[in-house]
């Protein structure tokens, strides 16, 4: 990673090896971090942005992945470096692909412009899949981009940890009669994913509504359409994320 020497001297400055894990999360400003990194010349190597950017297991620098460690947001500008598991592994999908017969009467030739997940998760959208596996045709697109968490707290391992401010994305929110549905979509082969992804906008939308409140994980491979349905046991749990069910799709027009 770029950002190692970065994270070994943040560690070095604040005395992060020192500190025990196992009583208490380490808190972070980012003001700490651009004073640790500020002689660096690399974006890379002084950017909080990238420097805090660790969405999967493989993107956190070696001395998180030598400890056991991965990083929270928990405020505007403030962060917690956490001792525990904070991914999920996305699980392959062994169930022979369905084809799905797209209900619409026409082609969308602008879904052929381009190759991003947003255009993908829209021909899906567009094509009925999505409510279909749902299983709910009352679903309509009423949440896009970016938004500031409320103040909620949750745990991870035996440690509280209390959020509020936090910013937020997803890259698409439907609402039905009685769900919401929340999508983090990836244009690419996805191993794991950093379990706040899912479980920051999952408490974010159920402190605004009363209805049940879905979370899928979408991937387009070559053409296959991949959905991922994830839940928690506990939603006050950080750790207890459940896969529900998967499939995967060739949509037909």
């Amino acid at each position: 990673m770029a950002n190692n020497e970065s994270w070994d001297k943040i560690f070095l400055d604040y005395n992060i090896h020192n500190h025990d894990f196992d009583l208490s999360p380490f808190e972070i400003t980012a003001e700490q971090i651009k004073r640790s990194c500020q002689n660096f010349t690399s974006v890379n190597q002084k950017e909080v942005r990238v420097l805090c950017k660790q969405d999967t297991r493989e993107d956190r620098p070696d001395v998180f992945i030598s400890n056991d460690l991965f990083l929270l947001p928990i405020k505007n500008g403030k962060y917690v470096i956490v001792k525990g598991e904070g991914y999920v592994n996305i699980q392959p999908i062994t169930s022979p692909t369905t084809t799905y017969i797209s209900r619409l009467n026409f082609e969308l030739e602008t879904s052929e412009i381009g190759d991003s997940e947003m255009q993908h998760l829209d021909f899906a959208y567009a094509s009925s899949l999505i409510r279909t596996f749902m299983q709910d045709e009352s679903l309509v697109l009423t949440i896009r981009g970016r938004k500031y968490t409320p103040e909620f707290n949750f745990n991870v391992g035996n440690h509280q940890i209390q959020v509020k401010s936090v910013q937020t994305e997803v890259d698409a929110g439907y609402e039905g009669r009685d769900k919401i549905v929340l999508i983090e979509a990836k244009n690419s082969t996805t191993n794991n994913t950093i379990i706040r992804q899912l479980f920051y906008p999952f408490k974010q939308w159920k402190s605004y509504t009363n209805k049940d409140v879905y979370l899928l994980f979408f991937e387009k491979r070559n053409n296959i359409y991949n959905i991922w349905q994830y839940g928690f046991d506990d939603e006050n749990n950080y750790n207890s994320i459940q896969l529900i069910q998967s499939e995967s799709f060739i949509i037909s027009r």
